[in-house]
């Protein structure tokens, strides 16, 4: 038994007449998303960053070269305001991680690009999140794990129609 069975167990002794199965799974969710967060965040941390300055570092690594996208396509695949955005570069920006330049195609408008720095680090990063991912999932094995992202998959699918 883990601490959600002890909730259920109580709800179920309190209020018989709920099925009180569904928060049960979604209990179990939300305690794996908090363990998985802080795992993640201590991971970021050791490298000086946070979960904001890696999905920034990371938008822009994964585009592929010349790991540069411009801000509203880093706003569109973080989904974070503009604000949010401005603020998260000019901090990348002060740390030498990324610099602000003019498109090629368009003088008027700017792209973000990761630095020879930026570079190196988030390479570095991602392979220890990766790792950390490997290990917050070690006790599943490799059939558990697909069964588990088909259903979570069609779960989420049930949110995100079409995305």
């Amino acid at each position: 038994m883990d601490q959600v069975d002890r909730i259920l167990e109580q709800w179920r002794q309190q209020r018989p007449e709920l099925d009180v199965a569904p928060m049960g799974t979604i209990g179990r969710m939300k305690r794996l998303g908090m363990h998985l967060s802080q795992s993640m965040e201590q991971v970021f941390a050791d490298y000086g960053l946070n979960n904001a300055s890696f999905d920034v570092l990371a938008t822009l690594r994964r585009a592929g070269a010349p790991f540069a996208l411009s801000p509203s396509q880093l706003i569109d695949w973080t989904m974070v305001t503009s604000g949010t955005m401005t603020h998260r570069i000019d901090r990348l920006e002060a740390r030498g991680l990324v610099t602000r330049e003019r498109a090629v195609h368009d003088g008027r408008a700017s792209v973000v690009r990761l630095t020879e720095a930026g570079f190196e680090l988030i390479d570095t990063v991602v392979s220890a999140h990766v790792a950390n991912q490997h290990q917050a999932l070690a006790a599943l094995d490799g059939e558990e794990r697909a069964e588990l992202d088909r259903l979570l998959r069609k779960w989420l699918g049930g949110f995100e129609h079409g995305d």
